[in-house]
């Protein structure tokens, strides 16, 4: 594998979310626990602009013991439970006091496929199941994150995102409507979800129209 740059504060720290969301695709998500490194390429994302974004947990400048961690400086990870069984993990962006983040949706395995079968309890086999990395549950589960890990500073060792030095053409990001926020009335259709063209690994492949 190529040699990785660990993104810098000033990546996360940037005040346009959307525009990190984007361009977080083909960037590579590490994580590193007791000794086991996993890898992968992140290739769907969907941003989440705060207060003012009705499908945000900080829309109105809610503010709970859960997603204080939202309110701290960008490079941060924020995770929380959905359903009460998937451990979905998001960035946290921009500066102290504004509650941005980027849900990280999909990613192509890299390195570590059979800790990642392990883990979601999956049969090894000579083919990766397309679903191990696709959806945020079912990555956070591969990868090895859950709840326990919210808050952790992304520019540590355990979990961080890296460059291999991949360049993804503008043509080949896609946006989209996110996914699973009717609740959030127009804003469920802002274009807040970025794709990679082609990959195999994005989920909710024939929802929306693009």
């Amino acid at each position: 594998m190529a040699t990785l740059k660990k993104l810098g504060r000033s990546f996360y720290r940037r005040k346009n979310v959307v525009e990190i969301a984007r361009d977080l695709i083909g960037k590579i998500l590490v994580t590193g626990f007791d000794e086991i490194l996993t890898s992968a390429r992140i290739v769907e994302t969907e941003a989440y602009a705060g207060v003012i974004d009705r499908a945000s947990h900080a829309h109105g400048g809610r503010r709970t013991k859960r997603t204080e961690i939202m309110y701290a400086k960008g490079g941060h990870a924020y995770i929380y439970l959905c359903y009460g069984v998937h451990h979905l993990f998001n960035i946290v962006t921009n500066g102290e006091d504004v509650p941005h983040a980027v849900l990280v949706r999909a990613a192509e395995p890299l390195e570590g496929i059979e800790q990642m079968m392990e883990r979601a309890g999956r049969k090894s086999s000579n083919k990766t199941d397309i679903s191990l990395t696709s959806g945020p549950g079912n990555l956070s589960r591969a990868l090895g994150i859950s709840t326990h890990h919210s808050g952790i500073d992304l520019l540590g060792e355990e979990i961080f995102i890296a460059s291999d030095g991949l360049r993804v053409a503008d043509s080949d990001i896609i946006s989209t409507p996110r996914i699973g926020v009717e609740y959030a009335g127009e804003d469920a259709m802002l274009r807040y979800r970025f794709i990679l063209r082609g990959n195999p690994y994005i989920s909710a492949k024939k929802i929306f129209k693009i």
